[in-house]
């Protein structure tokens, strides 16, 4: 089993890649919300690179035509991508940002739409997804996902030895998740401040081990530094 992770942009990327190696993409993107943390969690206002338009999801998505692909999304900005399931991430009662406090709901969730899966592995679950989202996140990445979530749908999309691509891997939980579960990874990110902690992440995680998934007797750490 192995992992690479790349500093740079997944659109200049993923054309350099062999494209038949990948057998899922899993990933959260920009949202196309024009989402800024105003420093909520790390040092600094941090934007998200791309999130004024859905575009770059659709892209990617179009990119790995009739791979499984499993992203993220906003309920209020949903992609043009035709999904075969849609999943809700009820993220727990502990958040809930966004919106007017005096007449809206919390936002305590968010959608995950799935397409071009195989069958699924394990029971027919139930579409509502309950992970307690991590508060305060701690690798300090503002839109965090928890490695349980991540590793729950790694499971029951792939099999072990696949590899999963994740274009915008953020502070790498989608890959830290998939060394749990004995996949390949391939992580994308183009922001040197989440790269670095992704790395970190994902190289603790090779000592680490889950305590519930038989592990890969030895992983092969490729980094690869792009010039972003």
């Amino acid at each position: 089993m192995s992992y690479k992770l790349i500093n740079g942009d997944c659109l200049e990327v993923m054309p350099t890649l062999e494209s038949g190696s990948v057998d899922a993409v899993i990933t959260d993107p920009p949202y196309g919300i024009d989402f800024k943390s105003n420093g909520q969690w790390f040092t600094g206002a941090k934007s998200i690179h791309g999130d004024k338009t859905t575009e770059l999801a659709e892209i990617v998505a179009k990119f790995y035509s009739g791979k499984t692909v499993m992203m993220f999304f906003s309920p209020y900005r949903p992609y043009n991508i035709n999904w075969r399931n849609v999943l809700v991430w009820n993220k727990g009662g502990h958040v809930g940002i966004g919106g007017d406090r005096e007449t809206c709901w919390k936002r305590d969730f968010e959608l995950i739409g799935v397409r071009d899966n195989r069958p699924l592995n394990g029971f027919r679950d139930s579409a509502v997804l309950n992970f307690n989202a991590v508060l305060p996140p701690p690798s300090g990445h503002f839109a965090e996902k928890p490695v349980g979530l991540m590793a729950y749908l790694i499971r029951k999309l792939t099999n072990p030895g696949d590899t999963i691509i994740d274009p915008f891997m953020g502070s790498g939980s989608t890959i830290v998740a998939a060394i749990q579960e004995g996949r390949n990874a391939i992580g994308i990110e183009r922001d040197a401040d989440y790269f670095a902690i992704a790395q970190q992440r994902c190289l603790e995680a090779t000592y680490q081990p889950s305590l519930f998934t038989p592990q890969p007797t030895q992983w092969e750490h490729v980094a690869m530094f792009g010039d972003d």
